[in-house]
């Protein structure tokens, strides 16, 4: 595995998690209480043996930074090897910026051509899964192929988001369609590239393709070596807020596909220094995850609640997922909502109220099945009554609400 370079591609923006990476990457998106997304690719690498990685960021920087660090979570601090954080930045000709995940890659060719390597693996970075990289990189090596990719079997309803490949008898790929509208095939792309170094910097040089899966793979797919390799494990795509969603509420089942208490694949983050959970006798807690300095006086059922967040007594959290620091004061019912890191619901306000399901206005498309997100350091005032598929923008102030006290489903409120 020394001889393996992982580029994680963390650079792009997420408008379908809509204000949950407004402020932040869609890496570093909160997850499974104290976890980001990207710390999954991560210990994915470390845990198979992998300890060199690039992480290639761009849209909302700093998040990525602050939670990275210099790898020590992952024991990726290294003299040799270890975690490097890489960032774009304008040239003097005005170019610079990525524009998609080919030409993130190839922004960084020439620190990737004086590496010692032979093989370099490119993953996504906004996906939930434990998988074990040495059998991919084997097949890809025992095979000689140019390019080898992760697969895996998904429905044909959901197949227009991801990049579809077809494979015959001997797992040779036959071809790459970009969300397709009609597939003929229920394998899709993970997003899981292992190339041979030689092939993917003759691949790039000069050219001027951005997109692996909507440009580069369709192309060149029938004129290479291409393989791929089939994962059956648990493989979640959480670039969307309903996949978030959905996501992490699967972990509240009584036997989670995503065992998340395998001592022989752990999941490593940064832990923050706090206390154990505070979990008050006036508190009723129901098949919840509660995580280290969260202080829990009301009730909760079927809900996330992520470190330092306060449930006041008689407050009441449903179905809902509730990230860093947050507060919900005495009295407010949150019913299947995502409140963001250090956000305020005032006291008896009722959010997720209303039972009418009227997609959002602004983002239809991705908010429609009832969710109602709060964005971070947004302040809800007492008494006010907010419907579904609603989104409070990140900062939004109390002074926002004081035309309306009832805001109704579909709604979209400003800062």
């Amino acid at each position: 595995m020394i001889r393996t370079l992982a580029l994680i591609l963390a650079g792009g923006p997420s408008p379908a998690l809509s204000i949950l990476s407004a402020e932040r990457a869609g890496a570093a998106v909160p997850v499974a209480g104290k976890y980001r997304v990207i710390d999954f690719t991560l210990s994915n690498c470390v845990n198979s043996g992998i300890s060199n990685v690039f992480v290639l960021t761009q849209h909302q920087p700093h998040s990525l930074h602050n939670h990275l660090g210099v790898g020590r979570p992952w024991d990726l601090d290294r003299a040799q090897g270890g975690l490097r954080v890489l960032h774009p930045a304008p040239t003097p000709e005005g170019g610079g910026w990525q524009r998609g995940t080919a030409d993130a890659v190839r922004y960084h060719l020439d620190l990737i051509d004086d590496l010692p390597i032979e093989d370099i693996l490119i993953l996504a970075s906004d996906h939930i899964y434990k998988m074990d990289y040495r059998p991919l990189l084997q097949m890809h090596r025992e095979r000689k192929a140019d390019i080898t990719l992760g697969v895996h079997s998904i429905s044909p309803y959901e197949a227009y988001r991801y990049g579809v490949v077809t494979v015959d008898n001997n797992s040779n790929v036959t071809s790459f369609i970009e969300k397709p509208r009609r597939p003929g095939s229920s394998l899709a792309s993970m997003g899981i590239y292992a190339f041979r170094k030689e092939f993917l910097v003759e691949l790039l040089q000069g050219g001027s393709d951005t997109s692996f899966g909507r440009d580069i793979l369709p192309r060149i797919i029938n004129e290479v070596s291409a393989v791929a390799y089939n994962f059956q494990g648990y493989w979640v795509d959480v670039g969307t807020v309903q996949s978030y969603y959905e996501a992490n509420m699967a972990l509240l089942t009584e036997t989670p596909a995503l065992d998340m208490y395998d001592l022989e694949w752990v999941i490593h983050t940064v832990s923050s220094q706090q206390p154990g959970a505070d979990v008050t006798e006036s508190a009723h807690v129901e098949n919840s995850l509660i995580s280290d300095g969260s202080r829990v006086q009301g009730e909760v059922i079927r809900s996330i609640i992520s470190p330092g967040v306060s449930i006041a007594p008689g407050a009441v959290v449903r179905d809902s997922i509730v990230l860093h620091n947050a507060e919900i004061q005495a009295g407010a019912v949150v019913d299947r909502c995502i409140i963001d890191e250090d956000a305020v619901i005032g006291e008896h306000a009722l959010v997720g109220h209303e039972n009418h399901n009227v997609p959002n206005q602004d983002a239809p498309e991705w908010l429609n099945t009832g969710l109602t997100l709060v964005g971070t350091r947004a302040r809800v005032p007492a008494q006010v009554e907010i419907g579904r598929n609603v989104v409070i923008h990140p900062r939004t102030t109390e002074r926002a609400f004081r035309k309306q006290r009832r805001i109704a489903s579909g709604t979209t409120v400003g800062p």
